[in-house]
């Protein structure tokens, strides 16, 4: 099991991450950082298998993924 976790500050809403999840678990959700961009969220963090796909594509390095 793998574990993400998204700085919401860091995050600009690009989506990147969203299309990459083999699992659909990242989605844009209605939380707005300080800058004012709707930020990634994910939900069923349980469903993650670590493959940081979803870090890779960040070009904000806003993803950790633990293993």
């Amino acid at each position: 099991m793998g574990r993400i976790q998204i700085d919401i500050e860091r995050c600009k809403g690009c989506g990147l991450c969203v299309a990459t999840c083999q699992k659909e678990l990242i989605h844009i959700g209605e939380k707005i950082n300080s800058h004012g961009y709707h930020t990634a969220q994910i939900h069923n963090k349980g469903e993650c298998v670590g493959c940081a796909n979803c870090a890779e594509m960040c070009p904000d390095v806003a993803i950790e993924v633990w293993r």
